[in-house]
C-alpha cells in the first residue's frame, strides 16, 4: 500500500494517556525483571507518550530532552524486552517504536506505506474488530494454537 501524504500523524489519538499510569506501568514492567524505571527510560517513554504515532530513533531523540543515541537505543530494547514497547518494522532502513497495547490501553492497527515507511495508527469499526477476532479464534482453533491478541499490518 502506498499513501499519498494527506493525513499525517495518528489516527487513533484520542485523549492524552493519564501519564503516571503508563510510568507506573512501565516501572512495575521492569521491577518485574529487575530491572530500574531510570529517569532516561522515563525520558524513552515520555517522548513515545508524546509522538503522535510510531517513531523512528531519530524522532524519539528529537522528542526527548537530552536522550543520547546509544543509551536510547539501548533503552529500546529493553522497553521492548519487558513489554513495555513494541517494535515495527517496515520496508525501509528505520524500525519505528510505540508503546504497547497493554500499557497504553488502546488498540489499533497499522497502515505502512512500503514506499517511504510512513506508518499511520488507525481504528476499526467495532463490529469490524469483533469479526476479525472471531475469524481469528477460528483459525488459531483450526491450527491448535490459542489466541492471545492480533495485531494487522496494512502495507
Amino acid at each position: 500500500m502506498v499513501h499519498q501524504h494527506i493525513n499525517p500523524g495518528s489516527a487513533a489519538t484520542g485523549s492524552r494517556l493519564v501519564a503516571s499510569n503508563v510510568h507506573q506501568m512501565a516501572a512495575t514492567k521492569l521491577a518485574s525483571v529487575s530491572h530500574r524505571y531510570t529517569a532516561n527510560r522515563r525520558a524513552v517513554v515520555e517522548a513515545l507518550l508524546d509522538l503522535p504515532g510510531p517513531a523512528t530513533i531519530a524522532e524519539v531523540l528529537q522528542a526527548g530532552d537530552g536522550l543520547a543515541q546509544s543509551s536510547t537505543y539501548r533503552n529500546l530494547v529493553v522497553l521492548e524486552q519487558v513489554g513495555v514497547v513494541h517494535r515495527i518494522v517496515t520496508s525501509d532502513d528505520h524500525a519505528r517504536f510505540e508503546l504497547t497495547e497493554e500499557i497504553t490501553g488502546e488498540h489499533h492497527h497499522h497502515l505502512i506505506c512500503e514506499r517511504c515507511g510512513t506508518i499511520n495508527d488507525v481504528l476499526l469499526e467495532p463490529e469490524l474488530e469483533r469479526a476479525l477476532e472471531i475469524s481469528l479464534g477460528r483459525a488459531a482453533a483450526a491450527n491448535r494454537f490459542v489466541g492471545q491478541h492480533h495485531r494487522c499490518l496494512l502495507y
